[in-house]
C-alpha cells in the first residue's frame, strides 16, 4: 500500500505527465457535461419511452457505448459509435483495397490519410445514422414531448428534424476530436477512454439498484450482496489475466564480430503473442450480428417467426448465448487472422537478422507462429466467450439484477479493463523514463514538445 501510495505521488513529480493527467480529465468531463444536455426542442421529462427501449437489446449497447446519451436524447446521442464502425470498415477495407494496404505501409504519413479516410467516414454514418435516431424519437416518444408539435408556430417539424441532425452530426464530430485530443493532449487512447467513462457511469446506479434489491428489500441479504461483489471482483482478476496473457516466442539475432563475420550466439529476445489478440472485437462483431435473426423475424407473423424474435431479444435466454458463444469464437479466429500478420512478422524478423531457434527463417518461420497463435487462439476464445456469456450465468443461478450482472463480463468489463491497462502502462512508461534520468547525473527532465 505504501508502495502504492509513492507511486502516485511520483505521478504529480512529474510535469508532463501532471499536465497530461489533467487534460484528459477535462476533455473527459467536457464529455460527460455535454451527455447530459438534452437536444433542443424535447422535453427532458418525457424521455421515459426511450428509456424503456434502452434496458435490453441493442439500445442497452448503443446506450452503454454512449454513457447513457442515447436514452437522454443528448447533443452526443450517438457518441463515438459511428467512429468505431468507420474504423472498422476502414480496418477490414485495408485487406481488400490495395490503396489502403499501400497506406499501411506508408509509416507515419500513411497513418494520417488513413486516419483522414476514417474520419470522412465517420460523417457519412453518422449522416444516415442521426435521421434514423430521430425517426425513433418521434416512433417513441409522446408528441407531446416535442416543441414542433406544442407550438408550430415557434419551429416546424421540419426545421426541428434538420437542426437536429446537425447537431447530432456535431455531436458525433466533437466527440472524435475529443478523443483525437486526449491520444494527442492527454494519456491513453482517446476514444477507448470515452466509451470507458461512459460505462462506469452507469454502474453506481446499477449497483444501487442491486444493493436495494438485495438488503433493502430483503432479498437475499447483505451476505449475498458480498458473494457477488466477491465473483466480481474474480472477474475481473480473470479477464486481467486473459488481457495480459502472452506466450512468449525466443528468438535470437546473429552478432556481427570484429572481423565482419556473424556470430551464432547473439543477443536473446522474445516475440510477444497475445492470447486474446483480438481483444474486444469478436464480441462487438457477434452482438451486431445477434440482433439481426430478431429483426427479420419481426418481419414475419407467424408462430415459428415470433418464438424465435422472442429468444433472440431475451440476452439472458440460453439459445441467445449459446449463439452468442459460438459467434464469438469463430470471429476471435477470424480478426486474429487480421491483426496478428505472421508473415509479415516473419519478413520483419529475417531483415532484422533475427531468429527462432531451430525454424528457418522466412516462410518455415511464418508456417510457425501461424500454428503457435493457432493453439493459444482457441483456448483464448473460449475464455473470452465465457466472459461473454457469464452475464446470463449470474442472472439464471444467483437472480442478480440485469443491468448490475451485465457488469460482470461482455464487453463492458473487457473495455474497462482493457482501457484501464493499456492507460496505466503508459503512466508506467512515464515513471520509468523520470526514473531513468534520475539515475544520470547530467540527466535532465524531459518535456513534451507540443
Amino acid at each position: 500500500m505504501k508502495k502504492f501510495i509513492e507511486s502516485l505521488s511520483n505521478v504529480w513529480k512529474i510535469e508532463e505527465l501532471k499536465n497530461r493527467i489533467l487534460v484528459t480529465l477535462g476533455l473527459l468531463l467536457v464529455y460527460r457535461f455535454g451527455a447530459q444536455v438534452t437536444l433542443p426542442g424535447i422535453d427532458a421529462t418525457k424521455l421515459h419511452g426511450l428509456t424503456d427501449q434502452t434496458k435490453e437489446g441493442i439500445g442497452w449497447l448503443i446506450d452503454v457505448f454512449t454513457g447513457g446519451a442515447f436514452s437522454q436524447a443528448s447533443v452526443f446521442a450517438l457518441g463515438i459509435m459511428p467512429y468505431i464502425s468507420a474504423s472498422i470498415v476502414v480496418q477490414l477495407m485495408g485487406i481488400a483495397v490495395p490503396y489502403l494496404q499501400k497506406l499501411q505501409k506508408d509509416g507515419e504519413s500513411g497513418r494520417k490519410k488513413m486516419n483522414q479516410i476514417t474520419r470522412w467516414l465517420t460523417i457519412v454514418i453518422t449522416l444516415v445514422q442521426a435521421p434514423g435516431y430521430i425517426f425513433n424519437l418521434y416512433r417513441t416518444l409522446p408528441g407531446e414531448a416535442f416543441l414542433s408539435n406544442v407550438n408550430p408556430g415557434l419551429i416546424s417539424p421540419f426545421a426541428f428534424q434538420f437542426l437536429s441532425v446537425v447537431i447530432l452530426v456535431s455531436g458525433t464530430i466533437f466527440a472524435m476530436w475529443l478523443g483525437e485530443k486526449i491520444t494527442d493532449k492527454g494519456i491513453g487512447n482517446g476514444i477507448s477512454l470515452l466509451i470507458m467513462v461512459g460505462i462506469i457511469a452507469r454502474m453506481p446506479q446499477a449497483f444501487i439498484q442491486e444493493f436495494s434489491t438485495r438488503v433493502t428489500n430483503n432479498n437475499g441479504g447483505p451476505m449475498l450482496l458480498v458473494f457477488e461483489v466477491i465473483i466480481w471482483l474474480l472477474v475481473i482478476v480473470a479477464c486481467v489475466l486473459l488481457v495480459m496473457a502472452v506466450r512468449k516466442i525466443p528468438v535470437q539475432y546473429a552478432r556481427r564480430t570484429v572481423s565482419g563475420e556473424f556470430e551464432q550466439a547473439g543477443n536473446r529476445q522474445w516475440i510477444p503473442l497475445k492470447l486474446n489478440a483480438s481483444g474486444v472485437m469478436p464480441i462487438i462483431f457477434a452482438q451486431a450480428i445477434m440482433f439481426i435473426p430478431a429483426a427479420l423475424a419481426g418481419l414475419s407473423s407467424s408462430e415459428t417467426a415470433t418464438s424465435v424474435s422472442t429468444a433472440f431479444q431475451n440476452i439472458f435466454g440460453w439459445q441467445y448465448n449459446l449463439v452468442f458463444a459460438l459467434l464469438i469464437i469463430v470471429f476471435t479466429y477470424f480478426y486474429t487472422a487480421i491483426t496478428v500478420p505472421t508473415n509479415k512478422m516473419a519478413d520483419d524478423l529475417k531483415r532484422s537478422g533475427g531468429f527462432i531457434p531451430g525454424i528457418k527463417p522466412g516462410a518455415e518461420t511464418s508456417e510457425f507462429l501461424d500454428k503457435i497463435m493457432s493453439y493459444i487462439t482457441f483456448p483464448g476464445s473460449l475464455f473470452l466467450a465465457l466472459i461473454a456469456v457469464f452475464p446470463a450465468i449470474v442472472v439464471t443461478i444467483l437472480n442478480v439484477q440485469p443491468s448490475w450482472a451485465l457488469f460482470y463480463g461482455g464487453t463492458s468489463l473487457l473495455i474497462m479493463v482493457g482501457v484501464a491497462s493499456d492507460t496505466i502502462q503508459q503512466i508506467n512508461s512515464y515513471l520509468l523514463n523520470k526514473h531513468y534520468d534520475g539515475l544520470m547525473k547530467s540527466g535532465k527532465n524531459r518535456k513534451a514538445v507540443a
